[in-house]
């Protein structure tokens, strides 16, 4: 069993720095808890970091990453920092493609003691998984946008859509083995639903014909697939209705956000972007420089998202320790929020970083 676990940590920029140091405090709660050493190594990278070296990911902090057991990641991107082809600097795309993390994990549910904008009742029944495939789509046209006529006064600009067997494969076998383990945790059916536009375009549809056929392969567990339109629309109306979706990157990307207030805020949505090998895992939100220094932020993403590096560590690493560190964060951020005495800015609240991650920490350490 490994003794300790190395964790490539990239604060990045904006409310980025500080919601990583109040997971660091949970995290080090934690580990004193359950007997856990996690080395934790800050590196650095972001937009901020290409304004200062022209550099936004250096090669040192690619080679940690590469050696860590997993890769911790606050946020990055500012509005202003911009390359020469007009889009922001923002290395986790980066990341993804160099690590190929193909699957973005994005778990979203409503806590008790806590607000949603939904007057059904129902909505406390929220409890999904957006799985978004995050190498290929709309996202592969990054960097190689097809821009006609004068390059200072084009005419036209053309991005591509990737759309492959292998890569639709995968990301769809990733959600139906995600849509089993739910089922045997929660004790009910598993349903996987494909989020496509395989009504108009010859991509999605060769998407939803791959994902049919896998759909085969897992009897056990329900699967339809619903045009990204409806889907919007359904996840206002009946998002309690949903257990794991998997859909294009751009897609993804979009209806990330959605799902995310419908449980209060971005700051409640936290997310892991997960290859074959490697895990990184950030909470969903940018980098606020609007809230910056203000002691604002909500840290329950990153928190989460910490819980979730922790979790993927026990399945690759057969240590129950991570997976007892990832449950007690879980359930300190549930009991937090289901007293109502804590509420974050963004829902109408008064409690900033500081007083979410003493709660949390606090929780932590009573007694069982």
């Amino acid at each position: 069993m490994t003794t300790s676990y190395h964790i490539a940590v990239l604060p990045g920029d904006g409310i980025g720095v500080e919601v990583m140091r109040a997971a660091e405090h949970v995290l080090r709660a934690v580990q004193a808890r359950v007997g856990l050493t996690l080395a934790l190594d800050y590196q650095l990278a972001g937009a901020q970091h290409y304004l200062d070296s022209g550099v936004a990911l250096p090669e040192p902090t690619l080679k940690t990453c590469d050696q860590a057991h997993a890769i911790l990641f606050g946020a990055m991107g500012l509005p202003h920092v911009r390359g020469k082809d007009g889009t922001e600097i923002i290395p986790q795309l980066d990341l993804r493609f160099h690590f190929d993390l193909y699957a973005g994990v994005r778990p979203i549910r409503t806590f008790r003691g806590l607000p949603t904008p939904l007057s059904n009742p129902k909505a406390a029944e929220i409890d999904m998984v957006l799985v978004r495939e995050s190498t290929e789509g709309l996202f592969y046209a990054r960097g190689r946008g097809d821009v006609r006529g004068d390059p200072s006064a084009p005419s036209e600009v053309y991005d591509t859509m990737q759309i492959t067997r292998k890569g639709t494969t995968r990301i769809c076998e990733f959600a139906f083995k995600l849509a089993q383990r739910r089922a045997a945790a929660k004790g009910r059916p598993g349903r996987v639903t494909s989020v496509d536009k395989a009504n108009v375009f010859a991509s999605m549809a060769f998407w939803r014909t791959l994902f049919e056929d896998i759909a085969s392969r897992f009897p056990g567990v329900q699967a339809d697939s619903v045009y990204i339109d409806a889907m919007a629309l359904n996840l206002v109306m009946k998002p309690w209705s949903y257990d794991v979706m998997v859909t294009e990157n751009m897609f993804g990307d979009i209806l990330s956000d959605l799902i995310a207030a419908l449980v209060g805020g971005m700051g409640m949505a936290p997310s892991g972007d997960i290859g074959d090998r490697h895990g990184l895992f950030q909470p969903a939100h940018g980098t606020a420089p609007d809230i910056v220094g203000q002691g604002k932020a909500n840290p329950t993403a990153m928190i989460l998202s910490a819980a979730m590096m922790l979790d993927w560590l026990a399945e690759r690493h057969a240590d129950a320790r991570l997976s007892d560190a990832a449950t007690l964060i879980d359930q300190a951020v549930q009991s937090v929020f289901a007293q109502g005495q804590i509420r974050p800015f963004e829902m109408g609240g008064s409690h900033g970083t500081a007083s979410i991650v003493d709660a949390v920490v606090a929780a932590l350490n009573s007694p069982a």
